[in-house]
């Protein structure tokens, strides 16, 4: 292991199973928002310890050897590129926007929104970028692909004043009073929607216009969905264009598993997850098949994940 790469893998836990989350903490600028940032951290770490992942940190320790920038390229560099396991990176910090190219500002040379895509391209599994920084939004609309769940503190470069989410988000995680559904588990999703709401009152209760709007993408269309176009876990208002929602692959996410969904194989949470999905697309396609088609086509997902979760292991 590289001198520089803090790192925890639980004796317990399952390699191939096991979730990576990388937390990289920019540079802070003034000792105020290194603490917050260290806060922050810390609080992924204590998470991604529960979860039983493997985590990674960068931003914390001394600056000798590689900059930030390189030890992120080597970590994902060197992280499985096909796996039924999640990934997940985590930024923390201030980012800037000027017109052309959003960065994550780092000790050292910065993260462009165009060199985090080229990083990860060639991976084949499910991958989350929370970038929780300020003029962040540009971030979803550079990585947005198929399989990716992105989320960003704001909605455009220009919001560039510090922004809160980030810290909210790393105690939603693992918050058992964000889990919507009661599903005894929290996913991404419904840390998404309880850490924006958080950042709304915020705004509100301290009389200030708010200065940053998060964002989540899901569906690979680049577009995003703020969190009050959600009603529970589903959204209900849809893009103009008649574009596809957000939201369901991000609530296919937990860091957290509760004990059912930890005895599923990676395999069967993966056709789980698959079903799921297809499901959702066949609701929205919903009015252009007609009556009898569409319920055959339900019948046959739902049969089909019934009887895979009737195999599932039991307690």
């Amino acid at each position: 292991m590289l001198p520089w790469v803090v790192a925890t893998v639980p004796a317990a836990t399952s390699e191939t199973e096991s979730p990576s989350i990388l937390i990289v903490a920019g540079a802070a600028g003034e000792e105020a928002y290194a603490k917050i940032f260290r806060q922050t951290a810390d609080r992924w770490r204590q998470t991604a310890e529960q979860a039983g992942a493997h985590w990674r940190e960068i931003g914390l320790g001394d600056t000798n050897g590689p900059s930030d920038l390189d030890r992120l390229e080597g970590l994902l560099a060197n992280e499985p590129k096909q796996s039924s396991a999640e990934l997940w990176l985590v930024l923390i910090g201030h980012g800037t926007f000027d017109g052309r190219e959003a960065r994550f500002n780092l000790r050292g040379p910065d993260l462009s929104a165009s060199t985090l895509a080229g990083w990860l391209k060639p991976f084949q599994r499910p991958v989350a970028v929370l970038n929780s920084a300020s003029s962040s939004g540009p971030f979803l609309n550079v990585l947005s692909a198929p399989g990716r769940v992105i989320v960003t503190a704001t909605r455009s470069g220009s919001e560039q004043n510090f922004a809160r989410l980030g810290s909210y988000l790393a105690e939603a995680i693992a918050d058992p009073k964000a889990d919507l559904d009661k599903d005894g588990q929290t996913s991404l999703l419904e840390a998404f929607l309880m850490a924006a709401r958080q950042v709304a009152e915020f705004y509100q209760t301290e009389g200030r216009l708010a200065t940053e709007h998060a964002l989540l993408d899901d569906n690979g269309d680049g577009l995003g969905t703020p969190a009050d176009w959600f009603r529970g876990v589903r959204a209900v208002k849809r893009a103009a264009g008649g574009a596809s929602l957000d939201g369901l692959r991000a609530h296919q996410l937990h860091l957290i598993r509760s004990a059912p969904e930890q005895r599923l194989s990676p395999a069967q949470r993966a056709r789980r997850d698959e079903l799921e999905q297809a499901i959702a697309r066949l609701r929205e396609s919903k009015s252009r098949l007609p009556e009898d088609e569409y319920y055959r086509q339900l019948e046959t997902l739902l049969l089909e994940l019934a009887r895979l979760m009737e195999h599932a292991p039991s307690a």
